[in-house]
């Protein structure tokens, strides 16, 4: 799509772009833009890769009027949300790191040992799993309970081993997880689902700002918004999350650390079960090496 069409499309809806813009093309589902409009304010665009993100778009939509209410930090204020263009004035701060998405290359736009990033981040993170669950429910948002977030890696497990395939090193590692009772939490909470240092803005110093791409936001087990962390930080900056997230008063259990860590592990897992959605080549034959599969 060019920039003049891409134009078109935003003044269909109202909002009228000047010639300046740039992409991102990393996103899975969404092309992201960067544009400014006739009065110099600056946008973040989502352009829907598939035609089928309707309901993804208004169960986002959803997500953010909820979590709005209850953090301190910016999260998108969506003017614009149907099934051709997502947009929003673009938010202070940047992500804590970028992905070129040629190279792959990573750039960090705060350091990487800011004292403030920590602190701040556990702030976020109670704030956002401190969301009651009849919020949620009366927004009509996912809710699982322990069991049955389980069930639902289990069956994950089972589709993907037969759709794609799976090495057997990831596969009894995955079943030993599952089998593992103490790793488990017994409750379950409201969570980003996809917490990264792609997806946290913060100001220069690596205070957190913001939180976007919410899309798999729901009530399930908190480790996995602990899980991003370790995959870039490592794990000793894990268990420092960790304890600080409970000194400031999160509930924790005694294995959140290596569940966190086994959550991480899954990541291909979970991408193998989205591959099988789209139904995209690309993504399919990404997964398949992934998983381990010759």
């Amino acid at each position: 799509m060019k920039n003049r069409d891409i134009q078109k499309l935003a003044e269909r809806n109202g909002l009228f772009l000047s010639d300046e813009m740039s992409f991102n093309e990393m996103g899975i589902d969404f092309k992201v833009g960067f544009a400014t409009d006739k009065d110099g304010t600056k946008w973040l665009l989502r352009i829907p890769r598939r035609a089928d993100l309707g309901e993804q778009i208004a169960n986002e939509l959803r997500i953010l009027q909820l979590v709005s209410k209850y953090l301190s930090v910016q999260v998108p204020a969506w003017r614009i949300a149907n099934e051709e263009l997502v947009a929003y004035p673009l938010l202070d701060g940047k992500p804590a790191l970028t992905y070129d998405a040629d190279t792959y290359e990573v750039t960090w736009n705060m350091s990487k040992e800011s004292e403030f990033y920590i602190p701040s981040l556990a702030k976020v993170l109670i704030e956002l799993h401190s969301i009651p669950k009849q919020d949620v429910l009366s927004n009509k948002l996912k809710v699982s309970t322990p069991e049955q977030v389980r069930n639902e890696i289990s069956e994950k497990l089972l589709l993907v081993k037969s759709e794609l395939g799976i090495s057997t090193e990831l596969e009894n590692r995955y079943r030993q997880w599952l089998d593992s009772d103490t790793l488990w939490p017994n409750f379950t909470k409201f969570i980003h689902g996809d917490l990264y240092a792609g997806h946290i803005l913060t100001h220069h110093n690596g205070e957190v700002c913001g939180i976007i791409d919410w899309s798999t936001a729901q009530v399930s087990d908190i480790a996995q918004d602990f899980s991003g962390h370790v995959t870039v930080f490592g794990e000793e900056s894990l268990k420092t999350l960790i304890s600080e997230y409970e000194k400031q008063g999160g509930e924790v259990w005694d294995k959140l650390f290596e569940q966190a860590v086994e959550r991480a592990a899954a990541a291909p897992l979970s991408y193998g079960y989205f591959a099988l959605e789209t139904k995209d080549e690309i993504h399919l034959s990404a997964a398949k090496l992934q998983l381990g599969v010759e």
